[in-house]
């Protein structure tokens, strides 16, 4: 029992895991307006606007900082995982999206594959832009002060 307790008693998991899931719902809304399509796999769903990972790991960068001290091994290691985390959303994954549209143009557009089974298209959201990277961070910035300041106060 004293596993439970700890886990559900750890307030940067916690706040950490709200946050992504705020930006989830925050995505799926998001999704309705622009598309008009109600995703409910957005949720838990890669890319789009906010990015959830860059939440995620915000918000735990900013709990581990208020409650274990900026300096910490905690707070060193949470801001160099965020780092890598952005850096790779709005990078690598971002270009991956890219390339995965070009190739289902080619594959299912193109008579050149007609002869190949393509079960299902790549996925093209994977990535995140600046913009969608930057307001996940503020997402983040926003539930771990919220949950800082008024829910653990």
């Amino acid at each position: 029992m004293s596993f439970l307790t700890d886990l559900l008693n750890n307030r940067p998991l916690i706040i950490s895991a709200t946050s992504w899931l705020v930006a989830g719902v925050l995505k799926m809304f998001v999704e309705l307006k622009v598309n008009k399509k109600f995703v409910l796999s957005r949720i838990v769903g890669a890319g789009g606007m906010p990015s959830s990972h860059t939440s995620t790991v915000v918000a735990l960068t900013i709990a581990l900082g208020f409650y274990e001290g900026l300096g910490s091994g905690s707070f060193a290691l949470a801001v160099i995982f965020a780092i890598i985390v952005i850096h790779d959303a709005t990078g690598v994954r971002l270009e991956t999206g890219k390339q995965a549209k070009v190739l289902n143009t080619m594959m299912f557009e193109s008579k050149a594959f007609e002869d190949l089974d393509f079960e299902k298209q790549l996925k093209e959201y994977v990535g995140h832009t600046p913009l969608q990277a930057l307001i996940g961070a503020l997402v983040g910035i926003l539930v771990a002060c919220f949950m800082i300041c008024v829910v653990y106060k």
